[in-house]
Formats: C-alpha cells, sequence, structure tokens
C-alpha cells in the first residue's frame, strides 16, 4: 500500500512538474514549432486575463454584439484581404496600454490558443514592428462595418 502511494504521490509530482514548465513556458522544440511568434505564453495569458478577457470572455467566446467571439474564427481572418491588418487596428488591440513587443505577443498568443484549426500552414507572426505600424492607425467607426465585411469575404469562401 505504501509503495502504491509513493509512486502514485511519484507520478502526480512529475505530471505537475510538466504541467507548471508549460505554465512558465518552458516548451519543447515541437510545441515551439505549433506556437510561432509567442515569446512568453505565461505573459500573454495574464495579459489576455487582465486587458481582454473582461470582455471576450476567459475562453474568447464574447457576447455577439460589442465583443465579438474570438474562439474558432480570429485566426480566419488571417485568410481574407485587409483581415491581418484589421487584427492589428481593432479598438481593443490598437489601444491596449502594452508595449509593442508584448501586444505582438499576446496577438500571437491568442490566434494560437482561440482558433489554431484557421491558422495557415505558412502563418507568419505578428512582429512588434508591424503591430507598431498597425497600431498607429486604430479602426474607429469603420470597425463594424470593416468586420463585417471581412466575416463576409471569409463566410463565401466557406
Amino acid at each position: 500500500m505504501n509503495r502504491a502511494r509513493l509512486a502514485l504521490g511519484c507520478g502526480l509530482a512529475v505530471l505537475a512538474s510538466a504541467g507548471m514548465a508549460g505554465a512558465r513556458g518552458d516548451m519543447t522544440a515541437a510545441s515551439a514549432r505549433v506556437w510561432v511568434g509567442v515569446t512568453d505564453p505565461v505573459q500573454a495569458r495574464t495579459d489576455y486575463q487582465l486587458k481582454c478577457q473582461g470582455c471576450h470572455r476567459p475562453d474568447g467566446s464574447g457576447d455577439d454584439h460589442s465583443n465579438p467571439p474570438m474562439r474558432g474564427v480570429v485566426a480566419r481572418f488571417l485568410g481574407v484581404p485587409g483581415g491581418r491588418e484589421f487584427i492589428g487596428r481593432v479598438p481593443g488591440v490598437a489601444t491596449v496600454d502594452l508595449d509593442d513587443a508584448r501586444l505582438a505577443n499576446l496577438v500571437n498568443w491568442t490566434l494560437h490558443r482561440f482558433d489554431p484549426d484557421h491558422l495557415p500552414r505558412d502563418f507568419r507572426p505578428y512582429t512588434a514592428e508591424e503591430i507598431g505600424a498597425l497600431r498607429a492607425h486604430p479602426l474607429r467607426l469603420e470597425r463594424a462595418e470593416t468586420r463585417a465585411r471581412l466575416v463576409k469575404a471569409f463566410d463565401d469562401q466557406g
């Protein structure tokens, strides 16, 4: 009985240790490829919790009114003309109080976290420089119309 408890305890310790390594952002070569462009997943998750989930919800489901869902949708914007730029110019991205490098990390994390199935095979992660250039021209009044046009474009693609 004691051996069984010891083995179980050791097994749980190994699993917990592996889980903590992932939480700290220590990624294997395979997972690093999957999360390309995410330099610090723990920081990205924290930034999402503090800056995004209040409106887009912890699971990225949004509310379909003023805070659109990201889960299963957000990476689809990358497949239509103007969609990549849209992601960097929406008000919640363009005006958030994060520096460009942290914001690029967060945007890339969000794409991987909430819509990995729609990430293009040749996904090019956002860089701090690209985010800086995009957020210099935030969408304001045309946000809803631009989003509707882009959603129609990717819905038309199937």
